[in-house]
């Protein structure tokens, strides 16, 4: 595949993307929606969006005549539900991390191991070029193919995909490169071989090695943010969430079990679970909420991958305008700031005494 570079060096062509498919887009798009008259849904960032079935104006309706019908706004969709989008989230045509990486930077070197006991290809990682500066970039990578999808473990971390990650953070403190992780698992390996090998002692050294780099990191959710396994590269001083990403503690489906007893139920608790990039920013989880193409980001790829290079390279720039980084006062401001950013994170009351 041949690529041309533009002036700022960014790869200009064209990476193939595979077309939804009609059986996964029905579920998501061709419910009909009430008649109602259009007003403006959107909400924070612009999240809350028409959702029209490409190509077409309207809603499909029964058939009238236009001359003696009233004039009516065209009927519109509201805001896709938490379930629906909890399956856009899982689309397996959506960008994954090396889509991103691979548009947004140029140069990307990947590096390989974790220097105990070998090489997760779940985790990628390596030195890049992102707006004439090199970062580390670390992403979480599923497969497209079934024979894909087994080499990555279906995206699933193994404890050395997290410790080459570890490995990959504590190198680019040491050279002073920022860090850009990209988050799109259904959460850690669960097998028992995780187990033998660490995976809660792997998990918890990345959480306090994103607590003590001296560097800046943002951390974006591309798909599925699922539990410990996103949370491991998910710590930053800016967190950025795609429009239909979910970044939760669990599955709806596991904790519909756990709930209800049934996963059937997987819907309701998607819903009761607040899992969805808008509810998310509302509570203060996350920084920003990145819109996507019309019905996903596996719509249109190319737009969705340019607003979330976008998106990191302003928050990267405002980050490194407010910090003097290049003196102990800036990253001593800079590791209080993110570690008081997660401080701040969730709600509780305090007993009253006697009661």
């Amino acid at each position: 595949m041949t690529t041309e570079t533009t002036d700022d060096r960014r790869p200009t062509t064209e990476a193939k993307y595979w077309p939804l498919t009609t059986e996964y887009r029905l579920p998501i798009m061709a419910t009909e929606p009430k008649q109602t008259t259009h007003t403006d849904n959107r909400g924070p960032a612009g999240v809350y969006r028409d959702m029209v079935p490409p190509g077409t104006s309207h809603w499909p309706g029964p058939a009238s005549d236009p001359s003696s019908a009233p004039a009516q706004a065209a009927p519109t969709r509201s805001a896709p539900s938490a379930w629906e989008r909890v399956q856009i989230a899982r689309h397996p045509d959506r960008p994954h991390a090396l889509d991103y990486i691979q548009q947004i930077c140029v140069d990307f070197t990947e590096m390989h191991g974790d220097r105990l006991f070998g090489d997760d290809a779940a985790i990628v990682g390596g030195l890049a070029s992102f707006k004439g500066q090199t970062v580390m970039v670390i992403g979480e990578q599923k497969g497209r193919s079934t024979k894909e999808n087994i080499a990555r473990n279906f995206g699933q971390p193994l404890p050395e995909g997290y410790r080459k990650a570890q490995r990959l953070m504590e190198h680019a403190a040491r050279f002073s490169f920022p860090v850009l992780t990209f988050i799109d698992t259904a959460g850690a390996s669960p097998g028992v071989q995780s187990e033998e090998r660490g995976m809660g002692q792997a998990i918890a050294a990345n959480l306090i090695t994103m607590l003590s780099i001296e560097v800046p990191i943002i951390a974006t959710v591309t798909g599925e943010g699922g539990s410990g396994g996103a949370l491991a590269i998910g710590v930053g001083d800016r967190v950025l969430m795609l429009e239909n990403s979910t970044y939760s503690v669990a599955s709806p489906e596991a904790s519909a079990s756990i709930l209800w007893r049934d996963a059937g139920q997987a819907a309701s608790a998607a819903e009761t679970m607040r899992i969805t990039a808008p509810d998310l920013l509302g509570f203060g989880i996350v920084d920003e909420v990145i819109p996507e193409p019309e019905g996903g980001a596996h719509n249109d790829p190319p737009t969705a991958i340019e607003a979330v290079r976008e998106a990191i390279a302003r928050h990267l720039t405002e980050i490194q305008a407010n910090y003097p980084l290049r003196t102990k006062k800036g990253t001593r401001q800079l590791l209080e700031d993110r570690r008081h950013k997660y401080e701040r994170m969730g709600a509780y009351e305090e007993p009253i005494a006697g009661s």
